[in-house]
């Protein structure tokens, strides 16, 4: 196999070890409180994020897309937010601090696997007629938000009761009300983002689903 092509698919296949490193290292984290716990998995949850950032470069750089790739990459964002998401909304409602945060977490949680599933059928059906089903730019962005937006949501989670982040930051006033409503903002715009991201693959594919409901 090429090199090239050898390297960019590990990229790509390397979003799956390190989010499970990432998610062992975050709940040892949350029973232990270990400062430095939190800023190694941080720093690979960071570098998942970053697998989805090259991976796709570096193919179109050196020529070697292939048809693995592209199927292979939304899999491994799809796994990305299985285990990041509902891990983060268990995060908060372990801790106890904000119901309010953890069912809003639940939430988005929730509406963002199910738009996964539903866009997943829906282009399904469209290849069924030969649709163009290549991503388009709202799910391009909404990949590209959910790694930092997840990052800095564990931000949160992991280091707002850490007793050396208190040391240097007054956390228990208003910084951390500051930093609990910033999360509150990331949840909400990436929820409309999904929203909308949902709306606009339905409207394109829904054309195919008729299709196929008058056929079958």
């Amino acid at each position: 196999m090429n090199s090239k092509r050898l390297f960019v698919n590990a990229l790509t296949f390397a979003r799956v070890p390190l989010i499970f490193a990432w998610l062992v290292l975050a709940v040892v984290q949350e029973f232990t409180r270990g400062f430095w716990l939190a800023w190694i998995a941080g720093a690979l949850m960071f570098l998942a994020g970053m697998t989805d950032m090259f991976d796709g470069r570096l193919a179109r750089k050196w020529n070697v897309v292939s048809s693995l790739g592209k199927m292979a990459d939304p899999l491994m964002d799809k796994v990305f937010y299985v285990m990041t998401f509902p891990a983060l909304t268990w995060f908060v409602a372990h801790q106890g601090e904000s119901d309010t945060h953890a069912l809003v977490l639940l939430a988005f949680t929730i509406l963002y696997i199910l738009r996964d599933l539903w866009v997943t059928f829906m282009r399904s059906v469209g290849s069924l007629y030969g649709a163009d089903v290549s991503a388009m730019w709202l799910g391009k962005l909404r990949t590209a938000l959910s790694f930092p937006a997840a990052g800095w949501i564990y931000a949160y989670t992991a280091l707002h009761l850490s007793g050396l982040v208190n040391a240097y930051l007054p956390m228990e006033s208003v910084w951390r009300d500051a930093w609990l409503w910033s999360c509150y903002a990331v949840e909400g715009f990436m929820t409309l983002l999904n929203v909308v991201s949902c709306v606009s693959y339905t409207k394109t594919y829904l054309p195919f689903l008729k299709k196929a409901l008058e056929q079958h």
